[in-house]
């Protein structure tokens, strides 16, 4: 008999898993910004409206914007205070984020995509490359 079938073998509830604080936080030092934000995993509800931007109405298609603002959406997307709350929510900071160094938002872009399991991979199938 496998572990996974003993008499012993206690299953989580629903309870337990809504319950769990089950989000990573990592404070990353923005030198260009004089400081530390806290970026944050993406929750799965979060990561599905962040991939949803690249793709056509169609469901299936790639936007043509592609690329355009990856960064500053990403980093928007992820930063967050120390109560766990964006920092960035309207299209109009998250395009004055993007007009922000670009070595600061790819440092912060790399933590979001790990924390987030984000890989090369997934970049190159939202944005069409």
């Amino acid at each position: 008999m496998t572990e996974e079938h003993t008499p012993m073998t206690t299953y989580l509830s629903a309870e337990q898993i809504l319950g769990a604080d089950d989000l990573s936080y990592e404070n990353v030092k923005v030198p260009e910004w004089g400081g530390i934000v806290r970026v944050r995993e993406m929750p799965g509800t979060e990561r599905d409206k962040f991939e949803s931007q690249f793709v056509g109405q169609d469901g299936a298609s790639i936007r043509a914007e592609g690329l355009e603002g990856f960064r500053a959406r990403l980093a928007a997307a992820t930063i967050v205070d120390e109560n766990g709350k964006q920092l960035f929510r309207s299209a109009a900071e998250v395009k004055r984020l993007g007009e922000k160094s670009a070595t600061a938002l790819q440092r912060v872009c790399d933590v979001a995509m790990r924390l987030s399991k984000m890989n090369e991979d997934d970049v190159k199938e939202l944005t069409g490359n």
